[in-house]
């Protein structure tokens, strides 16, 4: 990207593959290029060299509109501030990615995700009428709606206590599991990571570590 002083790499000679269905932690430093490598992966941004490649499609050959289509097609998000409308209810939130693709078994499926999030009950509910960690459920049920084979989350527990941030946890892995949902996650939470099947790190752009872990 163009800084105020000219060209700066955020990103060098990073070279990774993620399998289908694999759990994979980023991790490194603020500012190590962590949720940038994550944009890059979900085609939210283009490379200015080498190659993105997602369930086959190379990303930088894609428009804007071409890779919306194909992230609206194959994949899911997750952000740390959960990202919610708050004129909706958590029905309407988990609703909204099915009424923009057009199905018409949006509400529905909405109920069937909420409730496998264990808010059922609160679906009606307002965002600013629910907890942390509920808005954040709210925000796993939109992204696992539309059943997508990648879901990447961006420090999904970073802004819940520890108790709700594990349950947080325990909810996105058991829903990689049993759906066999690819699951790429950007976090600072050492614990967190070594859950994931593998995780690199990164440090000002680079990565410096790769390692298997025990998984969760």
């Amino acid at each position: 990207m163009i800084g105020p002083e000219g060209p700066l790499a955020i990103l060098e000679d990073v070279s990774l593959c993620v399998a289908a269905g694999e759990s994979f932690a980023i991790v490194g430093a603020s500012g190590s290029g962590k949720t940038t490598l994550l944009g890059l992966l979900a085609g939210l941004d283009t490379p200015s060299s080498g190659h993105v490649r997602l369930a086959g499609h190379a990303l930088e050959t894609l428009d804007e509109e071409a890779r919306a289509d194909l992230r609206r097609e194959l994949v899911g998000f997750v952000f740390q501030s959960f990202h919610l409308l708050p004129a909706l209810s958590a029905e309407e939130n988990v609703m909204l990615p099915l009424e923009l693709a057009g199905d018409a078994q949006a509400r529905r499926k909405a109920r069937d995700a909420l409730a496998a999030v264990g808010l059922d009950a609160r679906r009606r509910h307002y965002p600013a009428q629910l907890s942390g960690g509920e808005q954040q459920r709210v925000a796993i049920a939109r992204a696992f709606v539309h059943a997508p084979r990648v879901l990447f989350a961006d420090e999904p527990t970073g802004n819940l206590d520890q108790r709700t941030g594990h349950h947080i946890a325990d909810l996105l892995f058991a829903l990689n599991r049993d759906h066999h949902t690819t699951l790429v996650m950007v976090t600072h939470d050492s614990q967190l990571a070594a859950r994931c099947a593998r995780h690199i790190e990164l440090h000002e752009g680079r990565v410096v570590e790769t390692a298997a872990t025990v998984g969760a």
